[in-house]
């Protein structure tokens, strides 16, 4: 053995030391050398991807010659920004810099393939600032992470649009639709609220919408709640225009995939959007129609910060690109019916008389004598009646409020509710032939008696739809009974007779119409804790009904005399969006108002509201505990006028950018939130 290799150690080490420092020093060397700059435009501006308000603007770098041809706006860059490389995109670039100091050159050219276009890079700062958040934020909703491969491969040329008819006939049912379609053909930017009538296949409307803005030379983005929704638009496209001329946009289809579609829209060789939320965002060339179908779907709230709304966002959108505009829907929301009440927007309705002949729609109340629990009660003769002649003509649907079987128990004496021994939670029924189960800690029950009375018997108040699938197979044997909710949504039926028992929003949709439509259980969407509970009842109802054939019969279960019943049998969404739009009006509630929500622990929440200079006619309400039950969060709400709505955005938006200078605890801040 010897010590030699040991003594040589610390020379070795030496020596990797003065070779790492001679190479950081030629890095330091270099970065310090004069980089030549490009002759034209040497100054680009860059938005770096950073999620901290106050760095939420653009920076000047100086543009090297060797990417003068390539650092074009729109392009993805890496510069050096506190000491480390990061992305960002150039949004323009200029002759000269503000700056008085030297500037430090772009590091990288990630691509040469501009994926932000001016309009969308527009659009993000403007969403930025109506809703006091960063752009960042929805630069990542605007455009999806590079997928190099796909990148490299070249897109279709765009097809040649060949003519295209049947818009008129297709939409021979609105009074004024020839206008609307008159001025899409023309590159006009008309603005309109469309309300669906019973039967109407709203995707191939839709579909004759965009082929009219497409001969008129201009793209079109539609944004729909969810993917069954993209499925039926896309399909309508197909038939209407061939298969060549659109693309879905969706997060669900895979990262290779998805930017594909998304560079054949940026690189306009396809010139029509079909999506879901994000897709408002997509770089259409030429935009000449934005529209989004049932925008009061809660779909369309991002839950991510800076949770912006679809419909505001493609409003904003066609005033920047001065586009048409349609927000469409068998309901009509607060919000859409704001925009004509304000005449932003015209109408696009069918006459009354067209109404009636579309469809019957009633009430089926029910003996107030009766037991308010009985099985009875919930299915009267009416609706037995309504199943049975709609059995003779194609498949019935059967809307019930809530998934699973039983879901509240009761004793069956004295209607005491019954709960487990073991934690006091609420016991449920989950099949035909399994025991009551506690639905907290699931422990059964089987030999449950009541502390009250001491009765062993049960019933169901709250019915799921499985139990009122078993129901209906009992009462309509042999005919077939098939269920859509939950992770169990069927897309569509054929129109064989059977039975559909759904939940809201999970309908699938019947090949030639469903001959009834049944709402059960009109009292539980309606007693909802929340503001909107009658506006969404209403909408889940009329979207069910809608889904209606020819000559097609709707029946709710309810109180005849609810405003929300009444407006569902003369069909009178606009009405009742009136009336509910002139209630919040007089309560100061959006979308009358501006209405902001702050969100944080008490102090830094304290803070906040001591750094907020408010408008002069602003509230705050609160702060009180957090709705969501966390016991470290408290809540303040901020309301003024809506001629004020843009200073206390920018207001919030000042209060998130000091907070980030200054790095103190963070405050979450929604403007306009679907939930106050």
């Amino acid at each position: 053995m010897t010590d030699e290799p040991d003594a040589a150690l610390p020379g070795l080490a030496r020596a990797a030391a003065r070779k790492s420092g001679a190479a950081a020093r030629a890095r330091r060397a270099q970065q310090a050398a004069p980089v030549e700059a490009a002759e034209h435009l040497p100054v680009a501006r860059v938005v770096v991807d950073l999620p901290l308000a106050h760095l939420d603007r653009t920076f000047d770098y100086l543009v090297p010659a060797a990417m003068a041809e390539q650092a074009v706006p729109g392009v993805r860059v890496k510069v050096r920004f506190a000491g480390q490389d990061v992305d960002g995109f150039v949004i323009e670039r200029t002759e000269a810099s503000d700056h008085d100091g030297r500037l430090a050159p772009l590091r990288r050219l990630v691509s040469a393939e501009p994926v932000l276009t001016p309009a969308v890079a527009e659009l993000c700062r403007r969403v930025a600032e109506r809703y006091a958040g960063v752009s960042s934020d929805l630069r990542r909703l605007a455009v999806p992470p590079r997928h190099a491969t796909v990148e490299k491969e070249a897109s279709a040329p765009a097809p040649s649009v060949g003519e295209v008819t049947g818009g008129d006939e297709a939409w021979a049912a609105y009074p004024a639709a020839p206008a609307f379609l008159h001025h899409l053909r023309r590159g006009g930017a008309p603005r309109a609220v469309w309300g669906a009538a019973p039967g109407d296949d709203w995707p191939s409307l839709l579909a004759h919408l965009a082929a009219a803005t497409l001969a008129g030379g201009r793209g079109s983005l539609i944004c729909v709640p969810d993917h069954r929704d993209v499925a039926r638009v896309d399909a309508a496209l197909r038939s209407v225009l061939g298969d060549d001329q659109h693309v879905t946009l969706q997060a669900d289809v895979g990262p290779g995939p998805r930017y594909r579609d998304f560079l054949q829209v940026s690189r306009g060789a396809r010139r029509i959007v079909v999506g879901t939320r994000s897709a408002a965002f997509a770089p259409v060339h030429d935009l000449g129609l934005v529209a989004i179908w049932d925008d009061g779907d809660d779909l369309y709230a991002e839950p991510r910060a800076p949770y912006p709304h679809t419909r505001e966002v493609l409003l904003e959108r066609a005033e920047i690109e001065g586009c048409a505009a349609l927000v469409g829907g068998f309901a009509r929301s607060v919000e859409a019916d704001h925009l004509l009440h304000t005449g932003w927007a015209h109408e696009l309705a069918v006459p009354r008389e067209t109404l009636r002949e579309r469809a019957l729609i009633g009430v089926a109340g029910v003996d107030s004598d009766r037991d308010p629990f009985a099985g009875a009660r919930r299915l009267p003769k009416e609706a037995h009646d309504a199943v049975r002649w709609g059995l003779e003509r194609g498949p019935v649907l059967v809307q019930t409020p809530r998934a699973g079987y039983a879901l509240r128990l009761t004793c069956e004496r004295c209607r005491t509710p019954a709960r487990c021994e073991a934690c006091a939670g609420p016991l449920q029924l989950t099949g035909p032939t399994t025991p009551p189960r506690c639905r907290w800690c699931a422990t059964e029950a089987p030999d449950w008696a009541c502390r009250e009375c001491g009765g062993r018997g049960l019933r169901a108040p709250v019915i799921g739809d499985a139990r009122t699938a078993d129901e209906l197979g009992r009462a309509f044997a042999p005919v077939a009974v098939v269920t859509s909710s939950g992770d169990r949504i069927r897309a569509e039926v054929d129109g064989e007779r059977r039975i559909v028992v759904a939940t809201p929003g999970a309908e699938p949709v019947a090949a030639e119409g469903y001959a009834v439509v049944v709402l059960l259980d009109a009292w539980m969407l309606l007693a909802r804790d929340s503001m909107r509970a009658a506006e969404e009842a209403v909408r889940r109802w009329s979207n069910a009904i809608g889904l209606l054939g020819p000559g097609g019969r709707a029946l709710i279960i309810g109180d005849p005399a609810t405003p929300a019943l009444q407006a569902l049998v003369r069909w009178d969404q606009s009405g009742f969006a009136g009336r509910e739009a002139a209630d919040r009006r007089d309560a100061h509630l959006p979308p009358a108002t501006r209405v902001a929500t702050l969100t944080a622990g008490p102090g830094a929440l304290d803070d906040a509201l001591t750094l907020l200079a408010l408008p002069d006619h602003a509230e705050v309400l609160g702060p009180l505990a957090s709705p969501e039950g966390d016991d470290d969060t408290e809540r303040a709400v901020l309301r003024v006028p809506m001629a004020e709505g843009a200073s206390l955005s920018t207001m919030l938006g000042e209060l998130q950018r000091l907070r980030s200078a200054r790095k103190l605890d963070p405050v979450r801040i929604q403007v306009d939130p679907l939930e106050i």
